[in-house]
């Protein structure tokens, strides 16, 4: 199979598909292509499993996707979300690093590697396309690492808070599609730390959580702050 070298392992509807112009070149590469996946994929379903060949990247139009690594000691280290427009499954090595999983009804597209390899080999569009993806997804990579490097509770939540938000839009309202206890494997944390962490917000009128999964970012300048 083709090898991708330049490509780096990646990463709810509330918002429209990011899609970059410069994009346009792998969309119209996934809208031909010949993989015919099984979509939608209901809500706990899996895309590939860590440890398995690489066969397909997924491009998801609908939902939201968690992607994880399994640690030897048997804990779940959740490296990230996707949502709408993004791609999963771009690997540079022969194996996938990580699991990915729904975490609601996801509809995605699907393309073979072998088939993306083979196609980016004479189209320099689709190279250039395929660069900006991993150099996106290199970014989220960093931000994470950003997030994972602050010591206190309340930084590292609501980093992830505004981080989210942003890959949304910045919109008032949040609409999670994961658990608390994905967050808290995704920041380094406990589900008690992480719930104490929005109660403590909560009560300090930054934020207002309405629900497990639905968040009001009160006052983002103020949450900016904490992650100054």
């Amino acid at each position: 199979m083709p090898a991708l070298h330049t490509l780096a392992p990646m990463e709810l509807q509330t918002a429209a598909p990011r899609t970059p112009v410069a994009d346009c070149d792998l969309c119209a590469a996934f809208a031909t292509a010949s993989a015919a996946p099984r979509s939608p994929f209901k809500a706990g379903e899996q895309l590939f499993r860590q440890g398995e060949p690489v066969r397909l990247v997924y491009r998801i139009q609908k939902g939201a996707v968690i992607s994880y690594r399994l640690l030897s000691d048997g804990r779940r280290q959740v490296t990230g979300f996707h949502l709408p427009g993004d791609f999963v499954g771009l690997e540079a090595g022969i194996e996938h690093a990580t699991t990915a999983e729904t975490l609601s009804t996801v509809h995605a597209s699907a393309m073979e590697r072998v088939e993306l390899a083979e196609r980016a080999a004479t189209d320099s569009g689709l190279v250039r396309a395929l660069w900006q993806v991993t150099v996106r997804a290199f970014h989220r990579s960093e931000d994470h690492a950003l997030i994972l490097s602050r010591q206190a509770a309340n930084e590292r939540v609501v980093a992830f808070l505004l981080d989210f938000a942003e890959r949304l839009g910045h919109p008032e309202f949040i609409d999670l599609p994961m658990t608390r206890q994905d967050i808290a494997d995704h920041v380094g944390l406990t589900i008690h730390t992480v719930s104490r962490t929005l109660s403590q917000l909560q009560t300090e009128g930054l934020i207002e959580a309405r629900s497990t999964r639905h968040v009001r970012l009160l006052q983002r300048g103020r949450l900016e702050a904490i992650c100054a």
